[in-house]
């Protein structure tokens, strides 16, 4: 324990330092590889316990309109405009979860039922487009330097935004992650009847967690808009962008509290050295990847990139 502490405050202590040594495009893909690892990480919570959501386009795409709209609308700070999505999200959640888990629909259909929802909400923005500005988007009013408005026309101020969230959603993982919370998930995810049986109340275990991952996927939605300064369909909500999490997820391995970040770098990594290669030539290009490449993690390795590190050193340790 002494170890992974002290290993932990390395990281941290070397991550601090990031923003005053990269030059501003590398600090940009920092700051987006741990606004993405929030965003999955958030999502490996339900997906490690057997719960494979589709819809997190929907959850953050709620959040993020939300805060957006009430502060171009209003001027209602993000501070609180925030929290009003997370609030509209957790709703979104039960309405969506508590039927399902209630007639245990599990599985493939849960995953096409969250599909679903995501796409309802990608065209519901679509079609307000007198207020969402459409397929167009829509851009935050600007006010410059602004704590109020969360603006900072400095990228540094944002890196360590985006740190503290990613670290403060970690913890939350190692949290739910404990102790007869976690064991009361696992047995869930492997048979809900033996579960039942054993005295865990399935429905509550199942919202608690499902809950959880929308309010904190609804927080990076939001906060990744006021970092843009834009927000359309298409970058935070659909099926693109929960399939996006979802491959993200599992290539990085999302039985591992770093598998979602690591997954962030690879597709950013890969989203970016597409776009070098190919400018508007390939549009597309990355989603067809993704899905490739998704069906080959899942065959070949279902515990992601993190999972093969880990294993490649267990067995260096063990050999030596």
């Amino acid at each position: 324990m002494t170890r992974q502490v002290a290993l932990w405050a390395v990281l941290i202590a070397a991550l601090c330092t990031v923003p005053f040594m990269l030059p501003s495009y590398f600090l940009h893909i920092a700051i987006q590889v741990l606004l993405w690892g929030f965003i999955f990480t958030a999502w490996s919570m339900m997906g490690r316990f057997g719960l494979v959501s589709l819809g997190h386009g929907a959850f953050m795409g709620v959040g993020a309109y939300t805060s957006a709209l009430l502060w171009n609308l209003y001027g209602l700070t993000p501070w609180l405009g925030i929290p009003a999505g997370v609030v509209l999200t957790v709703l979104l959640a039960l309405v969506i979860g508590y039927p399902c888990f209630h007639l245990r629909i599990v599985g493939h259909y849960f995953a096409l039922v969250t599909l679903a929802l995501s796409q309802v909400v990608a065209l519901i923005v679509i079609a307000a487009r007198d207020l969402t500005g459409g397929s167009l988007g829509m851009t935050p009013r600007a006010v410059g330097h602004s704590v109020a408005a969360l603006q900072f026309p400095e990228r540094v101020q944002f890196y360590f935004i985006a740190l503290g969230l990613w670290l403060i959603v970690l913890a939350i993982r190692h949290w739910a992650g404990r102790g007869m919370r976690s064991a009361a998930l696992t047995a869930v995810g492997e048979d809900e009847t033996a579960a039942a049986a054993l005295g865990i109340d399935v429905l509550r275990e199942k919202l608690r967690v499902t809950v959880i991952s929308a309010a904190i996927t609804a927080v990076g939605g939001s906060v990744f808009v006021q970092y843009l300064m834009y927000v359309n369909p298409e970058t935070v909500s659909g099926v693109g962008i929960s399939l996006q999490i979802v491959f993200a997820s599992i290539a990085g391995g999302m039985y591992g509290a770093l598998g979602p970040t690591v997954g962030a770098l690879l597709t950013l990594s890969l989203t970016e050295g597409l776009r070098i290669a190919f400018g508007t030539s390939f549009i597309g290009a990355a989603n067809t990847i993704y899905g490739i490449l998704l069906i080959l993690f899942i065959v070949f390795m279902p515990r992601g990139l993190l999972g093969v590190i880990e294993d490649a050193l267990a067995r260096r340790r063990a050999g030596s």
